[in-house]
């Protein structure tokens, strides 16, 4: 499968479970209320503090190795054993302060949180085996069903009449359905299960020793915010924020697609030391990053509080939040793109170098600011320590791959997207004046589907390198694609 085909596949997949998760929190939002959605999400993004604390980059490693098509099984067998010896230590410890855990969170989840952690590592381990055994698809294709799982559990529990409790419950169960659907493909693909040496636990730990920051920063960037605000500001605002921020993560998805999808074939390239072919591949990586963010900020400006009504009356506030945050998603895409080459060329110290600068400007911006100016100060702190690392990370990809930046495309992207957003604001003015279609619901599908087509019809006319790539990647030959 090319790889255009595959990131397109993986993306999909990801903006259909988005989809579905968003259906479902528009449904909870309205019955239950902004509170227990801030609950669940303090519990969320604690159990991804603790997730890091249980891979300690380890799932990034097994990946790694095994897209080396070398010790396959060993390296399988090592990852589980050490993965689940974090999650026993990290249990012992929620366990030793559950109750500073319930006196942050004001409801009693230690019991959820330790299971959910329990899931989550276990995913993350069939997911990196996934990805190091080239079948990110398959990967994809599981992200829809564990939201849908989710999605569906979550909203037949409320509908059953259970309250917060109903959350934790679909979380849990949309993860065991992907996850045994993902142990029987590894299980399909992985030669032969066997016993690892110390050799194989100390490939794993020479890649973790750096990469293990690397799932810090990506923690870090989802829920640092998230997880501060729980000590400066109600369970309400907080369910809020949390909202603008899977608002604004839905258009980073193709980004994260498409950087999944390159690092096993980079980290294979980079393997035989053939070094023009990654630079070709990180070219057209970052030509491609911001395909959708682009679009999305000067749409999310626009939109955005027509957006967050549709979750209920306590949620347009945040429309501000929401622009800083996709500012913030739209850093971050090119950020991974440049991550994801350092770690696939195995050059994860520097990637280390990078994240360490993150880690430091996000946390300490977060505190500093939060205190200061509440979550506007959150968002911007978030925005901020991106755009640093991103130029940190730039730097760093630049001293050891000669790439050409395309800037042509991105010049070309940023001007569809302005014409784009000329035509939404032209149409969000007519219908605020005569109120033609009556509905915001229908009023933002409209005017986003008016915008996304007049975005990729001119990214289409303006853009040679987009329309070879829709031309090499559609199962019909297209008119005029390569002209």
């Amino acid at each position: 499968m090319r790889l255009g085909q595959t990131s397109l596949l993986y993306f999909l997949s990801k903006i259909s479970g988005s989809l579905l998760g968003a259906l479902a929190t528009v449904y909870i939002a309205r019955i239950l209320g902004a509170e227990p959605l801030g609950i669940y999400h303090l519990v969320i993004g604690l159990v991804s503090w603790f997730a890091i604390l249980g891979r300690v980059g380890v799932s990034k490693a097994i990946a790694k190795r095994v897209s080396e098509d070398s010790d396959e099984g060993e390296y399988v067998v090592a990852g589980t054993i050490v993965i689940l010896l974090m999650f026993i230590f990290v249990t012992a410890a929620i366990v030793l302060f559950r109750d500073q855990i319930v006196e942050y969170v004001g409801y009693p989840a230690t019991g959820y949180i330790i299971f959910i952690l329990f899931v989550v590592l276990l995913n993350g381990l069939v997911n990196s085996l996934l990805t190091g055994l080239h079948l990110v698809h398959i990967s994809g294709i599981l992200s829809p069903l564990r939201t849908g799982g989710r999605a569906l559990s979550q909203v037949l529990l409320i509908i059953a009449g259970a309250s917060t409790a109903s959350l934790f419950i679909g979380h849990l169960v949309g993860y065991l359905v992907v996850i045994g659907i993902g142990i029987y493909y590894v299980m399909r693909n992985v030669s032969a299960l066997s016993r690892p040496n110390r050799t194989h636990f100390e490939g794993l730990f020479d890649f973790a020793k750096f990469s293990w920051l690397g799932s810090l920063q990506s923690r870090m960037f989802s829920y640092t915010d998230i997880v501060v605000l729980g000590f400066f500001v109600s369970s309400g605002l907080v369910g809020v924020y949390a909202v603008a921020w899977n608002v604004a993560h839905f258009f980073i998805l193709f980004s994260g697609a498409l950087s999944t999808t390159l690092f096993p074939e980079m980290s294979s390239i980079s393997a035989q030391n053939d070094s023009q072919a990654v630079e070709r591949i990180v070219e057209q990586s970052l030509s491609f990053g911001g395909l959708f963010l682009i679009p999305g900020f000067l749409g999310g400006a626009i939109l955005g509080e027509r957006v967050l009504r549709i979750y209920g009356p306590e949620f347009p506030k945040g429309a501000t939040i929401l622009s800083l945050l996709i500012l913030a998603n739209l850093f971050m895409g090119y950020q991974d793109q440049l991550l994801n080459t350092l770690n696939a060329i195995d050059r994860p110290e520097l990637a280390f170098r990078v994240n360490v600068v993150f880690v430091g400007a996000n946390l300490s911006l977060n505190v500093v600011l939060i205190y200061l100016y509440g979550w506007i100060g959150a968002a911007i702190a978030t925005t901020v320590s991106v755009a640093i690392s991103l130029i940190l990370a730039y730097w760093h990809v630049n001293s050891i791959i000669e790439f050409d930046t395309p800037v042509g495309e991105f010049a070309r992207q940023w001007f569809a997207a302005t014409l784009m957003a000329g035509v939404v604001y032209g149409g969000l003015q007519v219908e605020s004046t005569y109120r033609i279609l009556r509905h915001n619901v229908a009023t933002v599908l409209f005017l986003v589907g008016i915008g996304a087509g007049v975005y990729f019809i001119c990214l289409f006319w303006l853009s040679a390198e987009f329309r070879e790539a829709v031309d090499r990647n559609s199962p019909v030959d297209l008119p005029f694609a390569s002209r």
